[in-house]
């Protein structure tokens, strides 16, 4: 299982050396390909080779480059061809609109469920009213209670007069972390042999990754709980320590259905789920994570 997260913040250059990647700089570190799962580019001046983005693709890595503002602009997806992937296509076509309503009340569900628990682990208030809110969830959630919960939610997280459109550290934050989650989700899907602009619930046909935007609702929360405990630079700008522990997220611990594992396996084990759930037409399928925590995964051995 790819388990690594790396973040470039100085110049460099990237160049592939048999099965590892090499990153030049004062001194060259090498990095095996099989053990990457997300490559992050943060600053101008670094150049890579056409071998590197090969390797990227052969070993289905998301590799991410940012813009002037050092946030996620793009990101660069495999193919990986897989050998139902027309299979694959019909199945999301045709899955019966029940079906996907239900789905999504089952995430919603899930999703405000973290929200409580991430209130208690930033000892705030209002878990009852998001566990009403989570309980009041129908098929398709045709009450908005998603909606209803994130503005109680925002609110009591991190102060009344917070607003998720406004120019904040906090919102730099939040938009970074959500951007690589929503990436390593999106390799995931791809390496299913699913579309991620198929979604569920999400439905714009100008977004490519509606799919992901479905499966990363019940991962935000370990983003705001991450989020609520940084301390505010009077700069307000994101350091690329901060950064870079937003990347490491993907290695956290999140519980699942099958025990406790890191939030990249996690994304593996939702996206087979949803696979299932386009293959059986049953909600039941689903397996999606519950916010446990900031620790990070420990290798057994």
């Amino acid at each position: 299982m790819v388990w690594r997260s790396i973040m470039i913040s100085r110049p460099a250059r990237l160049r592939r050396e048999h099965y590892s990647l090499a990153v030049e700089q004062e001194q060259t570190a090498f990095v095996p390909f099989e053990d990457i799962a997300v490559i992050v580019l943060n600053h101008p001046e670094i150049t890579l080779t056409h071998p590197v983005l090969s390797a990227c693709g052969e070993y289905g890595i998301s590799l991410f480059a940012t813009g002037t503002t050092h946030h996620p602009s793009g990101v660069f997806l495999p193919f990986l061809p897989h050998s139902r992937a027309t299979r694959w296509m019909r199945l999301q076509l045709n899955l019966p609109r029940p079906v996907a309503k239900q789905a999504w009340a089952t995430i919603v569900r899930k999703k405000i469920a973290n929200q409580a628990a991430c209130l208690q682990l930033a000892n705030r208030e209002g878990i009852d009213r998001l566990k009403s809110y989570e309980q009041r969830v129908r098929s398709g959630d045709s009450d908005n209670l998603e909606g209803q919960a994130a503005a109680f939610y925002f609110a009591r997280l991190f102060g009344k007069d917070f607003r998720r459109n406004q120019i904040h550290f906090v919102n730099a934050a939040l938009d970074y972390g959500y951007a690589v989650m929503r990436g390593a989700i999106a390799r995931a899907l791809v390496s299913h042999g699913l579309l991620p602009s198929l979604g569920l619930f999400h439905a714009s046909e100008q977004n490519a990754f509606n799919l992901a935007d479905d499966i990363i609702e019940p991962f935000r929360p370990l983003v705001d709980l991450f989020a609520v405990n940084l301390a505010i630079p009077d700069d307000e700008i994101l350091q690329p320590d901060i950064k870079a522990a937003l990347i490491n997220l993907l290695n956290v611990d999140v519980f699942m259905p099958r025990g406790k594992m890191s939030v990249l396996s996690a994304i593996e084990q939702s996206v087979e789920s949803i696979a299932r759930l386009y293959e059986r037409n049953d909600k039941a399928c689903l397996e999606l994570p519950s916010l446990i925590g900031l620790a990070s995964h420990q290798l057994e051995y």
